[in-house]
């Protein structure tokens, strides 16, 4: 049995960086695409090319929140950032770091009986590198919660 890997430097962001890629750059050019559109046709009425604008703004908006998921791994706990909500938890209150087969993204089993997600692991489009993200995150969760940071 080989030794286990050596945990990494702390601070470290996990997020699914393809996805993200993916939906800003979606983002940015249906924005760039509506307002082409909006000054291209001639027979708009000011307050349509205005329509068009602000639909482009909000379509970039909504995926720039799509793209927002992270997990941040620290000394004094993990920081998930999902969709609209984020919050801290001290090493101790991750009890399991679960990626089941078919999971969209990382489960966070916690020391209250409850169940968090944290979309900022998901196996979309990288799902190896969301596999090693989740081992890297099981991984320091079992030392750090331990209070074993040695490995």
């Amino acid at each position: 049995m080989s030794a286990p890997a050596p945990l990494p430097e702390l601070p470290i962001t996990f997020r699914p960086t393809r996805t993200r890629v993916v939906l800003l750059a979606v983002g940015v050019l249906l924005f760039i695409t509506l307002l082409v559109i909006a000054l291209a046709l001639p027979n708009l009425s000011p307050g349509e090319r205005i329509s068009f604008i602000f639909t482009g703004l909000l379509f970039c908006g909504v995926l720039a929140l799509l793209a927002r998921p992270k997990v941040v791994a620290a000394p004094d706990g993990v920081t998930v950032t999902n969709l609209t909500t984020r919050r801290h938890l001290e090493w101790p209150e991750i009890l399991r770091v679960n990626l089941r087969p078919g999971d969209p993204w990382v489960f966070l089993d916690l020391a209250d009986g409850t169940s968090m997600p944290a979309l900022g692991i998901q196996p979309g489009i990288a799902k190896a590198q969301a596999i090693e993200d989740a081992r890297t995150l099981r991984a320091l969760s079992e030392a750090y919660g331990t209070g074993d940071h040695t490995r």
